[in-house]
């Protein structure tokens, strides 16, 4: 590939890695030269990722880990030391929601949004970031959402959360930037996933995409160039941003 955009050499770690926007990222990074160990909680989809990353011509290790299990990031990060020697880039990828009214929403609904979606990403920023504080070197990738900034209808527990995602990507960035670490976040238009699927094949959907100036739902693969440009040398002095790829939603002004 060559340039400043090359991750040739690098190592990243995708959580969340096995369907959606993690899988396509990690195949992304993968394509622009970097090693890359894609983990989930189902070894099945483990297996298939680093298969599609091998067949890229990039060194990987089958691990699983659950975001929601600080001891299982910590599992999947001495086996990425043990096997490549340092974590270059580590991509905070998984996330849940549900859709439902607020005044009806259980608190362990909310609870399990949170958790999964904002401490999931801090847990695996504390397990990531120090090998990278003490190497003087690290990319941390979150996911956000139009929820960072836009208040989306009845899914207050996932707005929120990446509302939060937002604020902890700022925060860590200052926090980390006197030791060459960058925290940054993607912030994906709307896309068919398997999180929203359903929700974007019936009216709701037509309402997204009247509301974005494109005219059109993203393609997965759109987002990875964010994901490339943030792990490369070329964001070296980018912290603290939340990049969003979304066909203009947010440059609009329109609430959704």
């Amino acid at each position: 590939m060559g340039g400043a955009f090359d991750l040739s050499g690098r190592v990243a770690v995708v959580v969340g890695a096995t369907s959606g926007i993690g899988r396509a990222l990690a195949l992304g990074l993968a394509e622009a030269g970097a090693d890359v160990v894609a983990s989930g909680r189902r070894q099945a989809l483990v297996d298939e990722t680093a298969a599609a990353i091998e067949a890229r011509g990039r060194r990987t290790i089958r691990h699983t880990c659950d975001v929601a299990d600080a001891s299982s990031l910590v599992g999947l990060r001495d086996a990425c030391l043990a096997a490549f020697g340092a974590v270059d880039i580590a991509v905070a990828a998984a996330g849940i929601t549900k859709r439902v009214p607020t005044l009806q929403m259980t608190e362990t609904d909310w609870h399990s949004i949170l958790d999964t979606n904002l401490s999931g990403t801090l847990r695996t920023y504390q397990v990531f970031a120090p090998s990278m504080i003490e190497r003087r070197f690290g990319r941390l990738i979150g996911i956000g959402s139009l929820g960072s900034f836009l208040g989306l209808y009845e899914v207050a527990a996932y707005t929120a959360s990446k509302a939060g995602v937002a604020g902890l990507t700022r925060a860590l960035a200052v926090e980390w930037a006197p030791h060459n670490v960058t925290v940054n976040a993607i912030v994906p238009g709307v896309l068919k996933t398997d999180l929203n699927r359903v929700m974007l094949d019936g009216p709701r959907g037509q309402e997204f995409l009247m509301r974005t100036p494109m005219r059109r739902f993203a393609n997965v693969d759109e987002i990875v160039g964010a994901a490339v440009y943030l792990a490369s040398d070329a964001a070296g002095f980018v912290t603290g941003q939340m990049l969003a790829v979304d066909g203009g939603i947010l440059a609009s002004g329109v609430n959704q």
